[in-house]
């Protein structure tokens, strides 16, 4: 038997934040779109070749979206590229009654 207490912590909603990444919302909201992106892609059992035509990016950068290889790839870039395989997207911009606003993503 071994006496070797485990820990267990608690993180937060944001598994980037909790590994200490300054930018862990922007990588959140790109892990989003980026998952988003790749059922899109199996969805419409496009090959990342077709899908790389389609939306008119190289197959290599396809690849690096669907295993979740999102630096280097803007937000807005994403949010394109999600559009091309047939999906609206919507930008809602409104006042806060919180100090500061927050950038978030909701899925339909």
């Amino acid at each position: 038997m071994n006496d070797t207490e485990i820990v267990i912590e608690v993180g937060s909603t944001n598994v980037y934040a909790d590994m200490g990444y300054l930018d862990a919302a922007e990588m959140q909201r790109k892990s989003q779109l980026t998952a988003e992106i790749t059922r899109a892609i199996k969805a419409r059992k496009l090959t990342q070749i077709a899908a790389a035509e389609l939306l008119g990016v190289d197959q290599s950068k396809i690849s690096k979206i669907t295993r979740g290889k999102f630096r280097g790839v803007s937000e807005s870039k994403l949010l394109e590229l999600l559009a091309k395989l047939g999906h609206d997207v919507n930008i809602l911009i409104k006042p806060t009654k919180k100090r500061l606003g927050e950038v978030k993503l909701e899925f339909a």
